[in-house]
């Protein structure tokens, strides 16, 4: 099982069963520090003008938000970590719980041998509460 968000994974093996899981914590992923958006990027916003019919219109394009990058990436590497592991034939079964941006960010970075082995899905932010809580919270 996979519990992660954009910053931390916990990769538990479910030693009980689907009702009444006791989840063993088999590996655990932390990002690196993901400084302010401000002392990351320093640049201006872009600015898109067009002119037609009716006048002119002016738009100010999004300024890049760093960590939203920076958690995409971390989904990526936890999802080719767990791509090696499924190669080596460490897990037959995943179930995923995560926060639905990264969820599917996950679903994007798995292979199809990943994704063939996916049992369930739950879109909730579970990273921050001790493992007992995530087994009281996922038990059926």
């Amino acid at each position: 099982m996979l519990v992660g968000d954009g910053r931390r994974a916990l990769v538990f093996q479910n030693e009980g069963s689907p009702d009444k899981p006791r989840l063993v914590v088999q590996q655990v992923f932390e990002a690196p520090p993901n400084p302010s958006t401000a002392e990351q990027g320093t640049e201006r916003p872009s600015r898109v003008v067009a002119s037609g019919e009716g006048g002119s219109r002016r738009s100010a394009v999004e300024p890049t938000d760093w960590h939203e990058i920076a958690e995409a990436r971390f989904a990526r590497d936890v999802a080719a970590a767990l791509c090696e592991a499924s190669r080596a034939g460490r897990f037959d079964k995943l179930a995923v719980v995560a926060p639905p941006k990264t969820l599917a960010e996950l679903r994007d970075a798995f292979d199809d041998p990943v994704k063939k082995k996916i049992v369930g899905e739950v879109d909730k932010t579970l990273t921050k509460h001790p493992v007992a809580e995530i087994e009281r919270l996922l038990a059926g």
